[in-house]
């Protein structure tokens, strides 16, 4: 399925200059297990910061295409801005900028530096509108490419229940027709989103958001695009609506696929969050509304199950290996039995992709991989993975019969 015409791509990563992220994310590391992903191009993640911008400046191979290089691995420039105002009510909402060149960096830091702090968080906080921000951004470069961040998550999501907005014009104003994609987040896949009619016409890609570089993080979800070594090239494909695929986590892996609350050990099914009007029977609290139940409220009446617009782009479905190696053996993803499985497939196969999307059941059987993983990973590549839905913060847990394993 995956071949050598074909860039996978993860571009929304963060710096360990990130809260809430590892503080052993180094560029090394980074390329490190990108390579045993089977990863062929990563973002910088968090350009806006100035210690990580440092490094990119001081170790980077730049070979005037606008794709930059560290150890043989390319990389774009890019970043994800919190943008936090008030329209109408308080809004919180993340972008993930892409930037055609390092000039063009510091062209944007020095807007931001008029702005407020960059220098505490690799995620900075401006009090910018989205429509001002996609302004000011065009007004440095029109190359440079804005991507609403996993846009349905409560907190923080284009569209999320908590601080987002009913629809992209709603939150880009005038600038709306420059916003040409969306990203789907863990918790949402392209079928949700094709229920939107608003998003027909953009492009609906998918990254990871990953706040370390171990491979059940990196490229979990990420997009497939047509080979090439320049900038521009990635930028005409998200614009056009001209790249291959995406790879997709099972929605309902996301920490906020359905309704609940995590101190209340209790979540629900949109049905049954109008149920109980959206309260909690544990605390009597409003729920943390999910992306399923969001996702339905903006849902065009028309658009059933089976919806999907033209120029829809295909899409694998897929847990991480070390979710499926965990599954089969009942221990936790961190552990050393894990890691030994997971190593041994990919000293035979070369990368997690090509175990989980091309390997062959016998060439599995060869190197004796027990028949209950091989089943997952078969099963995983339709998407025949039962998870039940994560919720307010939590991930999701996968089910194979009676065993049920928690991803983390």
């Amino acid at each position: 399925m995956i071949n050598e015409d074909f860039i996978i791509a993860d571009l929304h990563i963060h710096s360990r200059f990130s809260r809430a992220c590892s503080k052993n994310i180094t560029f090394e590391n980074l390329v490190k297990y990108a390579r045993i992903k089977g990863l062929n191009l990563l973002g910088t993640g968090d350009f806006t910061h100035p210690e990580w911008f440092k490094e990119i400046k001081e170790k980077f191979i730049d070979k005037k295409k606008g794709i930059y290089y560290y150890n043989d691995f390319p990389f774009l420039i890019t970043g994800e801005i919190s943008l936090m105002y008030t329209q109408g009510h308080g809004r919180r909402v993340h972008l993930v900028v892409l930037v055609p060149n390092l000039e063009v960096a510091e062209k944007i830091n020095s807007y931001l530096d008029t702005k407020g702090r960059r220098d505490y968080d690799g995620r900075p906080i401006f009090k910018i509108s989205c429509e001002e921000f996609v302004r000011e951004m065009r007004r440095i470069s029109e190359n440079i490419e804005i991507i609403p961040a996993h846009i349905w998550t409560p907190w923080f999501g284009i569209f999320g229940s908590r601080s987002g907005f009913d629809s992209l014009r709603e939150a880009f104003g005038g600038q709306v027709e420059h916003i040409h994609s969306i990203e789907t987040g863990i918790s949402s896949d392209p079928p949700m989103n094709w229920k939107i009619k608003e998003l027909d016409g953009k492009s609906i890609v998918s990254f990871s958001d990953s706040h370390s570089y171990w491979p059940w993080r990196i490229g979990r979800e990420s997009t497939i695009f047509k080979k090439t070594d320049s900038y521009s090239e990635i930028i005409r494909q998200i614009r056009e609506n001209d790249f291959i695929a995406t790879i997709e986590t099972d929605p309902g892996y996301g920490i906020y696929h359905y309704d609940g609350h995590r101190n209340c050990n209790f979540s629900c099914s949109p049905s049954k969050t109008k149920e109980l009007n959206g309260i909690c029977p544990v605390c009597k609290r409003s729920l943390t509304i999910g992306v399923e139940y969001r996702v339905e409220e903006l849902t065009e009446k028309n658009r059933q199950e089976d919806f999907k617009p033209e120029g829809a782009k295909p899409y694998y479905k897929l847990l991480p290996l070390h979710e499926l190696i965990s599954l089969a053996i009942g221990k936790g993803i961190e552990t050393s039995g894990v890691w030994q499985i997971y190593n041994h497939l990919i000293k035979e196969f070369e990368n997690e992709f090509n175990v989980l999307l091309d390997v062959s059941k016998e060439d599995m059987m060869k190197i004796g991989i027990n028949d209950e993983l091989i089943e997952l990973i078969l099963k995983n590549r339709v998407g025949k993975i039962k998870v039940k839905p994560g919720y307010d913060g939590l991930y999701g847990k996968a089910i194979m019969g009676e065993k049920q394993v928690k991803l983390s």
